[in-house]
Formats: structure tokens, C-alpha cells, sequence
């Protein structure tokens, strides 16, 4: 990643009672996504939650997807037209609200 690129995060909280199928958001939604947002996407990553701070303990998040982008402007074209087949697709792998972040890489 470059200093000045946009993260967009997407963190699925760990809660008891939750699904959660990885293996479909790894090979059908990201996907999806990669194929709605194409080339303004320059980066992806799945992140699986392995534990906590403290010694055995759960991890906040289940799953995290990062995608960079590279400015907001590139997000927002390629995002906001796509924003509402990309939500649609969660109840296929998911009954978790996903906390969203988007950030710049500074270093």
C-alpha cells in the first residue's frame, strides 16, 4: 500500500448466536464486489479473527475485509453506484451489522 491510499475496512463483530459463513464471503461476495468495483480497487484482503488481547480470548472481530482504493474520489464512483447489490449480498453469509471504517495510509 502507498501513503495517501484509501482503506475501506469492514469488520464483522464476533457474537455468540451469529453466523458467519467465511467461506462464502472469501469466494462468492468478495468476488462480487471485485467484479461490481473493478479496476478501482487496487488491493483486497480477508482477515480471519484468531483471538483477543488476553491469553485465550475470542476475537473482536469474526472477520475483517479491506479493500484499497486510490483516493476517496476512486471509492466513492465505484462504491456508491454498487452500494446496493454489494449490501444485498450480506444475508448470504451473514446476520452480523458490519462496523465500517475507511482510513488513509499515512506510513
Amino acid at each position: 500500500m502507498e501513503k495517501g491510499m484509501v482503506k475501506l475496512s469492514v469488520m464483522y463483530p464476533n457474537q455468540d448466536g451469529k453466523k458467519f459463513d467465511l467461506d462464502y464471503y472469501s469466494n462468492q461476495h468478495v468476488s462480487l464486489v471485485a467484479k461490481l468495483l473493478g479496476d478501482s480497487v487496487k488491493s483486497a484482503s480477508v482477515e480471519k479473527g484468531l483471538g483477543g488481547n488476553a491469553p485465550d480470548s475470542p476475537a473482536v472481530y469474526i472477520a475483517i475485509g479491506n479493500l484499497y482504493f486510490e483516493s476517496m474520489d476512486s471509492f466513492h464512483k465505484s462504491f456508491s453506484p454498487n452500494a446496493e447489490e454489494i449490501m444485498a449480498d450480506l444475508p448470504n453469509f451473514t446476520d452480523i451489522e458490519p462496523v465500517v471504517q475507511i482510513s488513509e495510509i499515512v506510513l
